[in-house]
């Protein structure tokens, strides 16, 4: 055997490896636009304020538009090319995030942010586009690889988002986001190959066949409702937090909030433990051992409002509970459709995102009235909908 036939194999896993590291950046960087604004909720009370009891709109328009662009354009993955729409998306993102840059007001920060959150859906292009790249046998860790990208750009974005305003304003942290993006895209034009669509489905096919698949699989319908409910107590507490510690009697900046980010990496650690869990014992026990430690980290909370240790293991908690239910969950609907992922996965994370969308928004009310408490007392509430859902369906969907 000559030296570069010998070379060859050794040579298309380095080539794969680092496609899938390309893609999980793409993820990473993509994703975490819809969470820069979450620790910048005081910078933008004191820029703006005649609007200030508004500033939650923010978040929970940044998540609404994300759940959108899952419904609206992540289907088209199966459709065109994904280098393609990967490109077109982060063009416009480019644009929405110099508009959130130089947003005179309140109302157009809003405007940019849902559009932010739409075309930030360039995550989800890159997980299939993964799955495509990989052969069979190593299809599951080049998903993983991805998704571990996308899990550090929500967990890293505040503490990024924190730094940039802390020494450079709220403003500069949009702009740093151009220029990552800018980059990206040269980098994708030079490296990433084209992929190959998988459909041939019109547009409003493609979007009906997702109704058939909500209609045809109750066990998708209870994960969606689960998954919402547990990111909608995820979302309320962060997007408060930059609120809570801005405050009495902590004083904190933007950068304290956005360094609370590093210690949710323990739900990082969590999700390689909870795949495996869950295939051994099945992803219902794990869900549910996950709503319990969601309900109990918001107690912490409640106990917490003068307390930095307590809201650190808080957050170590309510990171572990959601990270773990989410990849349970994800577990769960891959199964039912293996031809429909895309569309199953879509279903999924629009549910997903509303929900978070709906924590922040009920922060945003719930935050000047009732203060921190309310906002523990909503995040049990949350936790209670999902074991509600979760645990009051028949056996026979729990898989």
């Amino acid at each position: 055997m000559s030296t570069s036939e010998a070379s060859t194999p050794a040579s298309a896993d380095r080539s794969l490896r680092g496609l899938l590291l390309l893609l999980a950046t793409i993820a990473g960087v993509a994703v975490a636009n819809i969470y820069y604004n979450q620790p910048l909720l005081d910078n933008l009370r004191l820029s703006f304020p005649n609007s200030a009891s508004w500033v939650g709109a923010v978040p929970a328009v940044t998540q609404l538009g994300y759940a959108a662009g899952m419904l609206l354009l992540a289907p088209l993955g199966d459709r065109f090319d994904r280098r393609r729409l990967i490109l077109l998306q982060i063009a416009g993102m480019c644009l929405a995030l110099v508009l959130a840059s130089a947003a005179p007001t309140l109302s157009v920060l809003i405007v940019a942010s849902l559009a932010i959150g739409v075309l930030a859906t360039i995550a989800q292009q890159a997980v299939p586009f993964a799955a495509e790249l990989a052969p069979a046998s190593e299809r599951g860790h080049a998903v993983g690889t991805v998704m571990s990208g996308l899990l550090l750009g929500i967990l890293l974005a505040r503490t990024a988002a924190g730094f940039v305003a802390e020494y450079f304003g709220w403003r500069a942290v949009f702009g740093a986001s151009v220029v990552a993006l800018l980059v990206l895209a040269v980098v994708i034009i030079m490296r990433l190959p084209k992929s190959k669509p998988t459909s041939t489905l019109p547009y409003g096919k493609l979007l009906v066949s997702m109704w058939h698949l909500v209609v045809e699989h109750r066990a998708l319908r209870e994960a969606s409702l689960t998954g919402a409910a547990m990111f909608a107590a995820f979302s309320i507490f962060w997007s408060v937090l930059a609120l809570l510690l801005a405050g009495a009697p902590f004083h904190l900046g933007p950068q304290a909030a956005g360094l609370f980010g590093i210690v949710g990496a323990a739900g990082a650690m969590a999700a390689p433990l909870a795949g495996k869990f869950s295939d051994r014992r099945g992803p219902h026990a794990i869900i549910t051992v996950s709503i319990v430690l969601v309900a109990i980290s918001f107690v912490v909370f409640a106990l917490s409002a003068k307390s930095i240790a307590g809201l650190v293991i808080g957050v170590i908690i309510l990171d572990v509970g959601v990270q773990a239910a989410q990849i349970s969950n994800q577990s769960r609907i891959y199964a039912l459709k293996p031809e429909a992922r895309s569309r199953v996965n879509t279903v999924y994370m629009v549910a997903y995102f509303i929900g978070g969308a709906v924590g922040s928004g009920v922060g945003a009310v719930v935050w000047p009235t009732f203060g921190w408490i309310g906002v523990s007392v909503a995040g049990v509430g949350f936790a209670g909908l999902a074991a509600w859902n979760h645990l009051g369906l028949p056996a026979r969907v729990r898989s």
